[in-house]
């Protein structure tokens, strides 16, 4: 990696466990500046204002989750060809990873986003808003592939349980920050793990 490239990844780095940790208000540049030891116009080489660095945070955060899922349903595809089993144990292995974490989920940049909203462009606010479509559309796409095979015991949006996938992560890291129980976000993805397979077991007929 290049000088100019490091400097740029030590930027993010700090800049993202700021952020998640006091929020894009709280976060100011030149506290950026004094912990990654650069100069002014160091950083203003590489971002050239808040906007932007959000902007990069934000599709680094995204691309980072993006690979996450790939990388965990994929493997989970190629030890199961049946497509619900395939997606609990993808969960199985999603909620492994997050055990892992020694101090918990650091936070989700694309939450942050959403509750300091007003501190940015429309650019972000749209990527932030495709980047909510995208997990949606993957998601949906799984369970179409569960319900070309499984009839699901009550009827349901496909939008809406594929969102629920979105609302458990982020409110499980939200709990597990509020509980201080680093636990709680894997647990929840469990939970809805139960729930995924309850909703697809057959009905048994007496």
């Amino acid at each position: 990696m290049r000088k100019g490239e490091e400097t740029r990844t030590r930027i993010l780095d700090v800049a993202e466990a700021a952020v998640l940790q006091k929020g894009f208000g709280g976060t100011s540049i030149e506290e950026l500046i004094a912990e990654t030891g650069i100069t002014k116009s160091g950083f203003f080489y590489h971002f050239r204002d808040k906007n932007e660095l959000a902007k990069a945070l934000l599709n680094r955060y995204i691309e980072n989750d993006e690979r996450i899922y790939d990388e965990i349903f994929s493997r989970a595809r190629d030890l199961m060809d049946d497509p619900l089993q395939s997606f609990l144990l993808g969960l199985k292995l999603l909620s492994e990873l997050l055990s892992d974490l020694p101090n918990g989920h650091p936070g989700c940049l694309v939450a942050t986003i959403c509750y300091y909203e007003r501190l940015f462009d429309r650019e972000i606010q749209e990527i932030n808003r495709q980047a909510a479509l995208t997990w949606r559309r993957r998601f949906r796409g799984m369970f179409e592939e569960i319900m070309a095979v499984y009839t699901p015991r009550e009827p349901f949006d496909v939008d809406q349980l594929a969102d629920m996938v979105s609302t458990v992560i982020e409110g499980g890291i939200v709990l597990s920050k509020a509980l201080k129980e680093p636990q709680s976000l894997p647990e929840q993805i469990l939970v809805f793990r139960s729930f995924v397979k309850m909703l697809f077991r057959p009905v048994q007929h007496a």
